[in-house]
Formats: C-alpha cells, sequence, structure tokens
C-alpha cells in the first residue's frame, strides 16, 4: 500500500484526505458514486471504506496472515474501547463508531471474511458463497445502510442483498486472476454438474463452454439479488438513492459486459467503460425521484444476510452529525458527470494510442 497510515505527530485527530486518498486509489466505481452521496453520508463512508481498504490490504499483502488477522482483531478492539491504534483508518473509524453505534458485529463479520480468504476456503453451494458474500459485501452494504439512519428490517436486507450481488459479480469478472493465484469461489457443486473436476480444472484453468455456463449461472444469481436489492433503494433517504442506485447499475453492468465478450473471465477481465458509466449516471439521477417501496411488500432477507439485518436492527439512536457542507443535488451530479466525461475522454485516448501503435510505419 502506498499511502503512509500513520499521522503525523502534530496533528490531531485524523487526516480525512488521507482516507480519501485511500478511496480513491481503490473501487473506481465505489468512488465515483460516492461522490453523488451528501456530505453527511459521504464523510463516513470515506472513513468506513479507508478502514475495509486497509483490513483487506493487511491480509493480502501479509507474509504471515495468521498474525496478521490478529493484529486487526485487535485494532478492532481498540476501536470499540475508544482508544484506537496510531493509524488514520482506525481513527476514522472509531469517529464513525461513536457517532453512528455502528454494531461491532458488522465489522467483525467482515474479518471473518477475510479470515475465510487467508484460510482459502472454497464453497460447494451457492449458499455457501451467500455465506462469503455476506461477509465480505453484504456487512459493508449493512453498514452503509446504518450511516444513512436507515434502519428499518426491509431497507436493511436490501442493502445486504446488493452487497452479496456485488461480490457475486466480482467473482465472475475474477475468476481467471483467482484461478492463477490458487484460489476458487465458484460453487464447486457448480462446477462439477458442467462436467468440470474442480482441482484438475484449477491447475490448468482454460476457459470453454463448460466454465461459461457456470459464470452465466452465477450472473443470474447474481441479477436476482440486483432486482431484489431495488426494493429497498426507494427506502434510503431521498438524497442517498442516486448513489446507490449508480453503484448498483454499473456493478450489474460488468455481467453484461461479460457476456458480451462469451462470459470469458479467464482470458480477459471485463471492465465498463467511462462513456457507458456516464449513460447509466444518467439513469441513476432518476433514483432520487422513486417512492418508497410499498410498505406491504415483502421479502425475506437472504438466509446468510439474517445475522447483519439483526445486528443493525440493533443500532441504538445516532449522535448528532458533524457539521458539513451541504452541497446540492445538482452540484454532486454535475461533479459525477464532469468524472465519467473524464473516464470517457480516457478510454478514446488509451484507444487512440493503441491504433498508432498498431498501425505498421509507412501506413
Amino acid at each position: 500500500m502506498s499511502l503512509p497510515e500513520t499521522a503525523p505527530a502534530n496533528k490531531p485527530g485524523y487526516d480525512f484526505e488521507a482516507c480519501q486518498a485511500l478511496m480513491e486509489g481503490g473501487s473506481k466505481t465505489f468512488f465515483a458514486a460516492s461522490r453523488l452521496l451528501p456530505g453527511r453520508v459521504r464523510g463516513p463512508a470515506i472513513d468506513l471504506y479507508a478502514f475495509c481498504r486497509v483490513a483487506d490490504d493487511a491480509i493480502d499483502f501479509a507474509t504471515d496472515r495468521a498474525s496478521a488477522l490478529v493484529q486487526l482483531n485487535e485494532r478492532l478492539r481498540c476501536i470499540y474501547a475508544d482508544a484506537p491504534m496510531d493509524y488514520e483508518s482506525d481513527k476514522a473509524l472509531a469517529a464513525v463508531v461513536r457517532e453512528f453505534h455502528l454494531p461491532l458485529e458488522l465489522v467483525s463479520a467482515l474479518l471473518e471474511g477475510f479470515e475465510w480468504d487467508a484460510e482459502g476456503r472454497r464453497y460447494e453451494t451457492l449458499e455457501d458463497l451467500h455465506s462469503y458474500g455476506a461477509r465480505v459485501a453484504g456487512s459493508v452494504g449493512a453498514m452503509m445502510a446504518v450511516i444513512m439512519r436507515t434502519r428499518s428490517e426491509q431497507a436493511l436486507a436490501r442493502a445486504c442483498d446488493l452487497g452479496v450481488a456485488m461480490q457475486l459479480t466480482n467473482i465472475a469478472r475474477d475468476i481467471g486472476e483467482d484461478a492463477r493465484c490458487g484460489r476458487l469461489y465458484l460453487p464447486l457443486q457448480w462446477m462439477r454438474e458442467a462436467g468440470l473436476e474442480p482441482d484438475e480444472w484449477l491447475k490448468a484453468p482454460e476457459f470453454d463452454h463448460r466454465i461459461a455456463a457456470v459464470v452465466a449461472r452465477l450472473l443470474a444469481a447474481a441479477d436476482d439479488l440486483y432486482r431484489r436489492s431495488e426494493h429497498g433503494i426507494g427506502q434510503l433517504p431521498r438524497d442517498c438513492r442516486p448513489a446507490i442506485r449508480a453503484a448498483r447499475l454499473v456493478y450489474a453492468e460488468i455481467g453484461r459486459e461479460l457476456e458480451r465478450g462469451g462470459l470469458d473471465s479467464i482470458n480477459h477481465r471485463a471492465v465498463v467503460s467511462g462513456r457507458r458509466k456516464l449513460g447509466l449516471l444518467a439513469r441513476a439521477c432518476g433514483a432520487a425521484l422513486l417512492s418508497p417501496a410499498d410498505p406491504t411488500a415483502t421479502l425475506a432477507p437472504l438466509a446468510a444476510n439474517q445475522f447483519l439485518v439483526d445486528a443493525a436492527m440493533e443500532v441504538a439512536p445516532a449522535a448528532t452529525s458533524r457539521p458539513t457542507r451541504h452541497r446540492s443535488f445538482e452540484e454532486r451530479a454535475a461533479w459525477a458527470g464532469d468524472l465519467f466525461e473524464r473516464l470517457a475522454r480516457q478510454d478514446l485516448e488509451r484507444a487512440a494510442t493503441r491504433v498508432r501503435h498498431s498501425t505498421p510505419v509507412g501506413q
């Protein structure tokens, strides 16, 4: 990780800019969508993401993952004792915990998911994979709902659905990359049903119609959860809806890119272009006008997410929010629009560079 976590000795509290730099250097989709969030939510979202990112990197890049997990859990204990260690991300999360009474169970679930990664755990069924997704992504959905002051069971359940859907999309997109690192997240049962022996395939991961069938099933499972998540977006605060719908639309579009590429995520990594993201942003902006979902229409929480919903519903009344500069929705939309336009221009410039480099001299 390129950004030092330790705060300057003469600076009180924590450095918000450092946390924002962590976020900007991570998920481009999450960073861009967060620009549509109101200030009272965007700051805590960045603080939360900074810790999640640092914790993930601490495991991924550790030479001794067991020791890294012990250290992370000790850091979390100090955060909830309101005595965070001298890391920017820890101080940031401690501030979020104080302000929103963020349940320990939600952050602990995230670390448990990282522990499963460190163990190299595999998943026999889709339901087993849901359990993993609940920990590494459903937990983040629940935490985001908490900092949006949203505590209804239906809204929380749908936020967790969206997190798990995004994780399934990530898995479908990264199959080749994961396999080359010795990791396998696909449901083993599905692989065998498609005529693949998981251990043998992992020794020499290749794309064919059998793995394509498994990818198609995984994307269908993600799409089902994306549809369920739509029932919760209308229950969020009005000024939070565009950002969440933007993230939902862009992540689901990764699946469409995979389909357009023949479902081959072994040899290619699906990427949504800046131009396409700009179009999806325009669609997402209409989410502010969505009416809250019909309160009589209920969907049970995904079984794997139930413990997250239960924990989030027990959140105590929130403290007074931190002071922020409140930008209008129009300002936030304009900023995000400019960002996606820059991404689109970058895509065109890269394409032009590739054409120039591939053209023979003299032509």
